[in-house]
């Protein structure tokens, strides 16, 4: 007799447990390569004793993930449509597993900063595809908003899971282990991927192989991002900051010129005239940029003020993930189908809002289950809400065959937010360093304000007017 689905009261056939399995491998490479975001943070004095890195260079070992995988998540996502989306993530999950063996074997410090630049390609050909896959494998609007919940979650618990793991591995056998323990999850994933995910062709290179277009914007995000993540740095006003973020503007504007003369597009700009999409993806910029930012800074306002290590520090998150993980994976598939999913994305904000906003009164020496926990509590469950509810919006105007391109583009709004949230905070902070929990307390309230312009451009831009509904109804 076929399974029965306790959630949705019907038998579930051989097809739907090959879609799960197909969910749930999808879900652990995406945890995989988040992971790997947060999980070199809290290893890098280690590393940076035993191979020898300077001060000033030790940041690329973050760098040069962030500038790759940032800077390619566009390009990926369209040449997974092109060229089949499980031919780009198998090729790209091969290249994460080679590159993290690199990583863990590296003897010197322009051994590990290539190794990392070579993860970030591959992360980012895995991640450019992988919600568009989701969306492809789940067409009935339940069956999906569960799924995406599930892909949100581990999104969102990955990087505080990284902050503990890294910790832990680096404290017993080493950091080396942090890049290892890739190999065997890459493995196990791979195999199995290969013959449950389903094949596609892609609609060919010749469709959509607008290689000036994709010189124009890889080289534009990486400029971008490498501006963005060295501005903590180097400085807001530097030439070095300002000199990269003006080429990027430069690189970003020929592509979109570009793009509106091309025969075939890399990002045809009609994509944008989907509301949903364009209004999602700016939404998803200004919270990313926040909640990012948060997990940064009271990461280490918990290290630097109230004096935890960085293991400690990583466990005071997971509260906030297990939350998430609760609202995303058992409750916004049903809030979705009940008020759907612009609602509870406000819903989402507001609490995300409510959470920052809270935490601008923390004092110097705060107690964590009595100033932090709750906070952080309430910021959780606006994640869960916020998150798939985002990732829903984003990929609703996609077509079959531009699916790669959306999840790409959503993708890359994401990294950007995160590097965007990171420097801005992180320099906000710092503009209070003698007064120290004043600059934490700061940048708290400038993450409330971005969170708050979030709930704007969701009311604005998201939410149906009278007079647009008027409209549909009518024409």
């Amino acid at each position: 007799m076929p399974e029965t689905d306790p959630q949705i009261g019907t038998a579930r056939t051989p097809a739907d447990n090959r879609r799960q399995l197909a969910l749930w491998l999808l879900c652990a490479a995406s945890l995989m390569i988040i992971l790997d975001g947060t999980i070199v943070t809290v290893a890098l004095p280690s590393i940076q004793r035993q191979l020898g890195f300077s001060a000033a260079s030790l940041s690329w070992v973050l760098s040069a993930y962030l500038i790759a995988f940032g800077g390619l998540l566009l390009l990926a996502g369209r040449l997974g449509d092109l060229i089949g989306r499980k031919r780009m993530f198998l090729s790209g999950l091969a290249a994460f597993t080679v590159a993290s063996l690199v990583c863990g074997l590296s003897a010197s410090p322009a051994m590990l900063i290539a190794a990392r630049f070579a993860q970030g390609i591959g992360g980012a050909m895995v991640s450019a595809v992988s919600l568009g896959m989701i969306v492809t494998l789940f067409p009935e609007p339940r069956e999906r908003a569960r799924a995406i919940g599930a892909f949100s979650f581990v999104g969102a618990a990955g990087a505080s899971v990284g902050l503990v793991l890294g910790g832990v591995l680096t404290q017993t056998v080493g950091w080396h282990w942090i890049f290892f323990v890739n190999v065997p999850i890459g493995i196990a994933v791979m195999l199995p991927a290969v013959r449950v995910l389903a094949a596609g062709r892609g609609t060919g290179l010749r469709n959509g192989a607008d290689w000036p277009g994709a010189l124009l914007v890889t080289a534009g995000l990486m400029l971008g991002v490498y501006a963005l993540v060295g501005a903590s740095g180097s400085g807001w006003g530097s030439a070095r900051t300002l000199g990269a973020a003006a080429v990027a503007l430069v690189l970003l504007a020929a592509f979109v010129a570009r793009q509106a003369t091309a025969r075939a597009p890399l990002l045809p700009l009609r994509i944008f005239s989907a509301r949903a999409l364009a209004g999602a993806n700016l939404a998803q910029l200004l919270v990313i940029a926040a909640a990012f930012g948060l997990q940064v800074m009271i990461t280490l306002y918990m290290q630097r003020i109230l004096g935890y290590g960085a293991a400690a520090s990583g466990l005071g998150l997971l509260p906030t993930a297990a939350v998430i993980g609760t609202v995303a994976l058992g409750l916004s598939a049903r809030i979705t189908a009940r008020f759907g999913p612009r609602a509870m994305l406000l819903a989402g904000l507001a609490l995300i809002t409510a959470g920052l906003a809270l935490l601008i009164r923390v004092p110097v020496h705060a107690s964590y289950p009595v100033d932090l926990l709750p906070p952080l509590l309430i910021f959780g469950a606006g994640g869960g809400l916020c998150l798939p509810a985002l990732a829903s919006l984003g990929m609703s105007g996609a077509t079959d065959k531009d699916a790669g391109l959306a999840s790409g583009l959503f993708n890359t709004t994401q990294q950007i937010g995160a590097a965007l949230g990171v420097a801005v905070l992180s320099a906000v902070a710092a503009t209070q360093h003698s007064n120290g929990a004043a600059g934490y307390r700061l940048a708290f309230a400038v993450g409330a304000g971005l969170s708050g312009a979030a709930i704007v451009v969701a009311a604005a831009v998201l939410w149906p007017s009278r007079r647009r509904s008027a409209l549909a109804e009518c024409c």
